[in-house]
């Protein structure tokens, strides 16, 4: 199949737009998998929908680079090995553990718990599970 130069540039542009707006969105926000993790926990703790919320919404416009960012939003978060993340919600009440790519923009959560039952857990060792 032959393409003209026409064509060809025509479908170049395309590309380049489509990739540019996908770019542009990822700039944007903060991709964080999953948001019904946060709602089946707040089910479970109520008390703890608002702080959770408050996270969320934060995360998600966040523009993280690197750990450096990310205290700058977060404060009192630790970084707790394996580009795994600590955050306290609820005035450290609940712990939620994250695995930030900041390259990618990704933030998987990993654990939400009660302080007593994230003293029970590996922080570093802890997987995504879908």
């Amino acid at each position: 199949m032959f393409v003209s130069y026409n064509q060809y540039l025509e479908i170049y542009f395309c590309i380049l737009e489509y990739y540019s707006i996908f770019t542009l969105l990822r700039l944007i926000v903060m991709v964080i998998i999953s948001k019904a993790v946060l709602k089946e926990f707040a089910s479970k703790y109520p008390d703890s929908e608002v702080a959770l919320t408050k996270w969320y919404n934060e995360t998600k416009v966040a523009n993280w680079r690197n750990f450096n960012d990310l205290k700058r939003t977060f404060n009192t978060a630790d970084s707790i090995a394996n580009d795994r993340y600590v955050f306290d919600i609820k005035g450290n009440q609940y712990r939620l553990i994250a695995l930030i790519i900041f390259r990618v923009r990704t933030v998987f959560i990993l654990f939400i718990g009660t302080h007593k039952e994230y003293d029970k857990i590996e922080a570093s060792k802890i997987r995504f599970k879908r």
